[in-house]
């Protein structure tokens, strides 16, 4: 079971934001606009969970249960595409990662016109997509992360933490390119 909690006043992101260009932060001014606030669907959720297959799973429904709590105005392509990128990034935590992680942590941040989930763990290996290999049955979740984020039209990294672990993030517009 997991429980995602509400992180504090801080609304913004603590690695430099990951935020894709000409978009704004929850909370920053938008060049001409008044700022009375938050939107009532913007800010930054975290939570952990351990290092374990089940974990996928609980994941991906606390992340959509949040989104849809929360009334975030996305589409169905951009929560299915978050979706899959949840379950990729917590998949690879829990199979490359648990030995030196036995926790992972899941955080999304929402803004007004964005939103991010990003995936962190204490191991300091920042994996690389593989190329795509017919004969290959696995290990291709990262270049699927990468292939949904551009496809929407969003920006993805992988950072050191302070720790010495890594965070993989992935921000999508919350409305489709045109």
């Amino acid at each position: 079971m997991v429980t995602i909690e509400r992180r504090g006043g801080d609304r913004t992101m603590d690695n430099g934001g990951g935020v894709p260009t000409g978009q704004t932060a929850p909370g920053q001014a938008v060049a001409g606009q008044a700022v009375s606030g938050p939107l009532p669907y913007e800010g930054v959720w975290r939570f952990t969970a351990p290092a374990v297959e089940t974990s996928v799973p609980q994941a991906r429904h606390a992340v959509r249960d949040l989104l849809t709590r929360q009334g975030v105005p996305a589409s169905d392509d951009v929560v299915h595409g978050l979706l899959l990128i949840v379950s990729e990034l917590v998949t690879n935590s829990v199979r490359h990662a648990a030995l030196l992680s036995p926790m992972i942590a899941v955080e999304v941040a929402v803004g007004a016109e964005w939103v991010r989930v990003s995936v962190e763990d204490n191991h300091p290996y920042r994996p690389k997509a593989l190329e795509a290999d017919q004969g290959q049955t696995g290990g291709r979740g990262l270049l699927l992360v990468l292939e949904i984020t551009k496809e929407a039209g969003g920006v993805c990294d992988a950072e050191h933490t302070a720790s010495g672990g890594k965070v993989i993030w992935a921000a999508l517009p919350l409305k489709p390119p045109r």
